[in-house]
């Protein structure tokens, strides 16, 4: 496996400088072997031409790296190291450079049809943000690591999709649409492992969208309204009973009457009608005896 290393490479600017200075001098010692008495010789002349010549190609060492940029240097196929610093800088004029973008992006899976854990069909989507760490993995590990991020990153909310159930009114149970900030974890989680190779870190994966396909959208909904009612209504008779043991322990304890049997099944019967009904109790009041 290819992984950055740092490249050697010249502040630009003072190599202009050098380049400059060695151009003029060649010129110069061309002038004045043309100046001299004997006329210009070539044995003298010719060295000056081809180090002008020589110089001239050290021009083609010049690059430019912006902020959150990298250069990428190959001589002949050869990976030589990637160049970080910003700003003008120089080079071996052989060496191709590359540049690949260093800055934070994100894009949004397009909406998908899956199967959730339960198998119903739903549509999702997700938000990736991520980055590129490692210039040479990025080049050379993937063909093309932009679009290896994006088929992987839908591959992998495909599979998520498939772990959890869309919706789930336990608590315990981890769903798509009830623990969102859960869910997204793992989603990141599953990106960054499968970019790894990639040299991208995964900074954050959010589901932009979700929802039941068209065809079962209505079905569900009525699927949905009954387990919430059925949800409510266990957690309504669990408070009920708590409070009717509590009431009954409370009433034997402070010895406010006694109870039989009958009368115990018939006040627990009265007390699970009051706390459970869905309106308000209509009491009879009785004008004669308890009996």
């Amino acid at each position: 496996m290819t992984q950055e290393k740092s490249s050697w490479s010249i502040n630009g600017i003072v190599m202009a400088l050098v380049i400059l200075a060695v151009f003029a001098a060649a010129i110069s010692g061309v002038i004045t072997e043309g100046r001299s008495g004997s006329g210009a010789r070539p044995e003298v002349v010719l060295p000056f031409i081809g180090l002008a010549i020589l110089d001239l190609m050290m021009v083609a060492g010049f690059f430019q790296v912006q902020p959150n940029q990298g250069l990428v240097l190959t001589l002949f196929g050869r990976y030589k190291g990637t160049v970080r610093t910003t700003g003008l800088r120089w080079a071996n004029p052989f060496y191709h450079k590359k540049p690949v973008s260093l800055r934070v992006r994100n894009f949004e899976t397009p909406h998908m049809k899956v199967n959730d854990k339960d198998g119903n069909p739903i549509e999702i989507a997700a938000v990736v943000v991520w980055k590129v760490v490692d210039t040479a993995e990025a080049m050379f590990e993937v063909d093309n690591y932009d679009n290896y991020v994006h088929v992987q990153s839908e591959s992998a909310l495909r599979n998520l999709a498939t772990v959890y159930p869309y919706d789930s009114h336990d608590d315990e149970i981890t769903s798509l649409r009830g623990t969102s900030a859960v869910v997204a974890d793992a989603l990141r989680q599953e990106i960054h492992d499968r970019l790894l190779k990639a040299g991208v870190e995964v900074i954050e994966a959010r589901i932009s969208h979700l929802a039941y396909a068209a065809e079962i959208a209505g079905a569900m909904l009525q699927r949905q309204q009954a387990a919430a009612i059925i949800a409510a209504r266990q957690r309504i008779v669990e408070g009920a009973v708590g409070m009717v043991e509590m009431a009954l322990a409370r009433l034997a304890a402070n010895h406010v009457v006694e109870l039989d049997e009958e009368r115990r099944a018939t006040m627990v019967s009265n007390l699970l009608v009051v706390l459970c009904g869905e309106r308000g109790a209509q009491p009879v009041l009785n004008a004669g005896t308890l009996y």
